[in-house]
């Protein structure tokens, strides 16, 4: 570990103590923006990077002041434990569980304390403005950082190793990468934070534009179609947002559509990514043969994952004799531990979106402004779903999905809490059918004078 980077660690972590709870989530974010894989240190042949090193501090935080998620134990929290349990059982069926089970750990650690700990941070309405107000800036330098690479040819993280000195290039574009382990997820970062930004827009226009900027400037710098696809998806699901009252019906249409796509076209209706090429040289044809070869070795991963996928394409991958590039992270999850494991993070998903549309249909006809809101964090996590078809997250910009995810259950859990949940104060919103006021008797004569100014309104009946 370098000094700079031990420096980092030292002032994270004791940001990470002394910040209030609310804050606290901040040293998260600048670990995995502002320092690479390649930092950190190694216990009995586990690796800890400094963004796990990060998230131990913070764990240790939780356990000794005793904080806990707001809300207790929901849903999707059992969903997280489940998912997080079969990882670990898998592992034991595939050819060398040793090592296979020191990969699932990380992977799980990973995934449990971003999301717990994003839980246990941020409890309230005013608490996810702030913290996505944060990540706004937070990005700022990487997106400096990213036109530096474009101007320069020069890798500024590259003294914390793990990213290479000079950017790849592809049809003669610089795919910048920052601190990232690809350019690809450099501009997806950018991309999946989009909505957020815009979902800010009307509280805090100012933290708002400047994050607008910096993932923009994320998704260009990074030259890959991925990213411009995920910023469609994700512009796409906001404009939705004018036909919001027909989600079920559009749900609908998209199942049917895509059997009728299956039913006219020769090739599977999944070969239209091969068609996608947003930048020029984009490797879309290989996310559709992964899926088509996926399907056709079914067999041999559905029960709990596969050691060997070499065979899958002519083709493989320098790092590995033994696997192809497993591009799509819910592939990457059957890969590691069947189609259980990968149903239940497609489960986590589905559960994301389920508590967006809860904490809207909650806000429906009361307050458009946090409608809104909830509808861009969802908007958010689609852009992620989509993203998930075609990269697989395989270094520190994981946490901005589970810290999506983290942010939908928090929405959740305010909505069950009532009124309390924000500073404004609105009132409880019954979902049921209003009733019919109750008819009250005439007042008395010492009840005939209006109430006095400042004092509390009668509540009216839902």
């Amino acid at each position: 570990m370098t000094p700079l980077a031990f420096t980092f660690l030292l002032l994270a972590t004791l940001a990470i103590w002394v910040l209030p709870r609310h804050l606290a989530a901040v040293p998260l974010l600048a670990g995995a923006c502002y320092m690479t894989l390649g930092q950190g240190i190694e216990v009995a042949g586990l690796n800890f990077p400094i963004i796990r090193l990060l998230l131990l501090a913070g764990v240790l935080r939780v356990l000794v002041r005793g904080e806990r998620p707001a809300g207790g134990f929901i849903g999707m929290d059992k969903l997280f434990l489940a998912w997080a349990a079969w990882a670990i059982l898998a592992s034991a069926f595939h050819e060398n569980p040793g090592a296979t089970l020191q990969f699932h750990l990380g992977m799980v650690y990973n995934a449990l304390c971003i999301y717990f700990l994003i839980r246990c941070f941020c409890q309230n309405e005013e608490e996810i403005y702030g913290l996505i107000r944060m990540t706004a800036w937070v990005l700022v330098p990487v997106a400096a950082e990213m036109v530096y690479e474009q101007l320069t040819w020069h890798n500024l993280f590259s003294v914390f190793g793990a990213v290479p000195e000079e950017p790849a290039i592809r049809n003669g574009r610089i795919r910048s990468q920052g601190p990232f382990a690809h350019a690809i997820l450099a501009g997806t970062v950018g991309a999946v934070c989009i909505p957020l930004m815009i979902g800010l827009w009307r509280r805090y226009p100012v933290s708002a534009k400047v994050g607008l900027a910096a993932c923009g400037v994320m998704v260009l710098a990074s030259a890959s179609s991925g990213p411009l696809m995920s910023v469609i998806f994700s512009l796409f699901a906001l404009v939705l947002w004018r036909w919001r009252h027909w989600t079920r019906q559009m749900r609908i249409a998209a199942v049917v559509g895509y059997v009728l796509l299956e039913l006219v076209m020769k090739a599977p209706a999944y070969y239209l990514i091969a068609r996608i090429d947003l930048t020029g040289g984009s490797s879309s044809y290989h996310r559709s043969a992964l899926i088509d070869a996926a399907i056709r070795h079914l067999k041999e991963w559905w029960w709990a994952g596969t050691d060997y996928t070499r065979h899958w394409l002519p083709y493989g991958v320098p790092w590995s004799e033994d696997h192809v590039d497993i591009t799509n992270h819910y592939l990457g999850q059957g890969v590691k531990g069947g189609l259980l494991l990968m149903s239940l993070f497609i489960a986590l998903i589905w559960c994301g979106f389920r508590y967006a549309g809860a904490a809207m249909q909650a806000w429906r006809q009361v307050d458009r402004e946090r409608e809104f809101f909830v509808w861009a964090v969802g908007a958010a996590l689609f852009a992620h779903a989509a993203s998930c078809v075609s990269v697989a997250y395989f270094d520190q910009s994981i946490l901005f999905l589970y810290l999506t995810l983290g942010l939908l259950a928090t929405l959740r859990v305010s909505l069950a809490e009532g009124p309390g949940w924000s500073s404004l104060e609105e009132p409880i919103v019954e979902l049921e059918t209003p009733r019919a006021p109750v008819p009250q008797p005439p007042p008395l004569a010492w009840q005939d004078s209006p109430s006095p100014p400042g004092s509390p309104a009668q509540p009216k009946p839902v």
